[in-house]
This record gives C-alpha cells, sequence and structure tokens, in this order.
C-alpha cells in the first residue's frame, strides 16, 4: 500500500473547504466501511502478531511497526459482526492515531482513497442494523459506505473514567457562569457523553449538536429569533469531522458572522495534535483539546470561562 496515503500538507488543503479523504475497506464481505484519512498513519500488509494474555476479545495481539509496540483490533469483531478470518493475501493493517495512541485495526481488503464533501456525509438513518457503531454513510459509485464510529469502539475496549474529583472545579469561578449554556458539538455518542460527564459538575447547561450543520443552524436560530442566548453562550465545543459541515468550516462560518465571531471555540478531536495546532490557528479557534483526557478537557473549559469574564471585565471598564 505504498502511496496510498497523501501527505498531510496536500491533506490541509481540504481545509476550510468542508473537504475530506476517506479510506474505504472491507471487512471479509462486500460492504464498504470507511474511516476518516487524516487518522491514517500507514497501512501495510497482515503481520504475525504476538498473543497478549488477558486482552480483551476483540485485540487480536500487538505486532510492531517503525520499533514501536502496537495493539492491534479486530475491527469486524469489535462491531459485532463476529471475528475476520486471517488470509495473508487479503487482510491488510490500518496504522491509526486516535486520541493520543496509536493501535492497528485488522481489515480486509483495502479498497482505496476518495475526496468527499462533507455535505455528502450523512448521519446513519433510524433503525440502521449497525448503527450503533456508525457515525455516518455516504455513497459511492452507487454504493452505501459506512463510517465506522472508532470512538466507540475503543471506548468500548478501554474505557475513559471521566469522573473527576472536586479538586479539578474551580467552584467560585462555576458559581459566576451557573446555568449558562455551552454548545457541545460531535457526531460520536460517546465522545458527547465524555463531555457531559466532565461539564456536568460545573453547574451549566449543556445544549448538544450532532454535526457542525445542526450547530450552525441552531446559532443562526438564537441569532434571529433568541439574542439573549448568544449573549449567555459560554462557548462551542466542536469535533473536527462531522456529516454534513466539520469542525473546521463551523469555526470558519462563525468568525464570517459579524454577529457571532465573538464566540469562544474549542477544538475538540481525535485527530493528530500537531496537525490541529496549526488548523485552529488557520481557522481561528480559540483553543484545541485532543480527546479524550477528562482532566486536560475540565482545565481548559474553566480557562476560556475565566478568560471569557475577564474580557467582559475589560469590555465594561
Amino acid at each position: 500500500m505504498t502511496g496510498v496515503l497523501s501527505s498531510v500538507d496536500a491533506r490541509t488543503q481540504l481545509v476550510g473547504q468542508n473537504r475530506l479523504e476517506l479510506l474505504l475497506f472491507h471487512l471479509g464481505g462486500n460492504q464498504r466501511f470507511a474511516i476518516n484519512v487524516f487518522k491514517v498513519q500507514e497501512v501495510m500488509r497482515m503481520v504475525p502478531l504476538t498473543k497478549m494474555p488477558e486482552s480483551h476479545p476483540c485485540i487480536r495481539g500487538v505486532c510492531h511497526v517503525r520499533g514501536h509496540t502496537v495493539p492491534v483490533v479486530d475491527l469486524r469483531q469489535a462491531i459485532k459482526l463476529g471475528p475476520l478470518k486471517v488470509d495473508e493475501e487479503s487482510t491488510n493493517l490500518i496504522i491509526t492515531e486516535y486520541n493520543m495512541t496509536v493501535q492497528a485495526f485488522m481489515v480486509g481488503g483495502v479498497d482505496r482513497i476518495v475526496n468527499m464533501n462533507w455535505n455528502e456525509i450523512l448521519p446513519p438513518p433510524g433503525g440502521a442494523g449497525r448503527q450503533h457503531y456508525l457515525t455516518a454513510i455516504t455513497r459511492h459509485e452507487d454504493r452505501i459506505v459506512e463510517v465506522i464510529d472508532v470512538e466507540k469502539v475503543l471506548a468500548e475496549i478501554a474505557p475513559y473514567n471521566t469522573q473527576l474529583g472536586d479538586e479539578h472545579y474551580d467552584h467560585p469561578l462555576l458559581d459566576q457562569v451557573r446555568g449558562r449554556p455551552i454548545l457541545i458539538v460531535d457526531d460520536s455518542n460517546v465522545a458527547r457523553e465524555q463531555m457531559r460527564d466532565v461539564l456536568a459538575p460545573m453547574g451549566v447547561k449543556v445544549i448538544e449538536a450532532h454535526n457542525g450543520l445542526e450547530a450552525y443552524q441552531i446559532l443562526m436560530h438564537w441569532k434571529e429569533e433568541k439574542p439573549e442566548m448568544l449573549q449567555e453562550l459560554l462557548m462551542v465545543i466542536t469535533d473536527a469531522e462531522m456529516p454534513e459541515m466539520d469542525g473546521y468550516m463551523l469555526t470558519t462560518e462563525i468568525r464570517r458572522d459579524p454577529q457571532l465571531k465573538g464566540l469562544f471555540v474549542i477544538l475538540h478531536t481525535s485527530l493528530s495534535g500537531n496537525f490541529n495546532k496549526a488548523m485552529v490557528k488557520k481557522v481561528g479557534c480559540d483553543g484545541f483539546l485532543s480527546k479524550f483526557a477528562p482532566q486536560g478537557f475540565a482545565e481548559e473549559v474553566q480557562r476560556l470561562i475565566r478568560e471569557r469574564l475577564d474580557s467582559k471585565e475589560h469590555t465594561d471598564d
């Protein structure tokens, strides 16, 4: 698969254009699945694995990639389709970076990379058999492609502890903003639940949107019908990659609007940290957080609340 992945420099040109690249693959059948190329480090043929005692049933072992030991997840088994039948000729490993960790997903045939617009990526329909493990669906060459919720897969294999101790919350600060809204934007149910768990002890009102377009529509509704909500809104916390409108485009649209441009926006994503730090500057976010670090998440949210309150005091003066 040498050459299958584009360079990061080339892919960054998609940012702000509401576009993405998907890596298409199979899981031992005809159905096509996909993940975002941004999260893929490389694709390689199946290699011998070392078994790990008492590991999760979906971990088939570990392999060594460029001097690092990497766990190998049977992606077919992880989304409840049963174990993948390993064939040296047709089985591949997709090496990925999610949530500051590197892991390999064992898949069948790897098809190709396709360049698409986020408005072609749609939420999975209600009642879809594998909706539990999908963040989106799309169509390529008249065939349905299912985009896997990898964050949910990883959270089930290694659950996150999102319960923080009282010492992580600045209660005198939070008393000043109790009941005020924070808009969280993410297509992953798991990610939204993780954020809710950390934000709940802050006493803020959490409002949820499932993608950038839905969030933008909420903001436009407030702008036209409930301007007081924009005044009360503490911040927008948005994922990067989402159906219909990604987080970069959402931030760009917010910055373009005279009545929205002053909103505090945090980019909260499992994509590469170094890449996103550059993109934060490009699209004008106020901060960036890698998923999912509960303590860091809480600290950054409170830092921005403090910054917002301080800036308002200076404005009032």
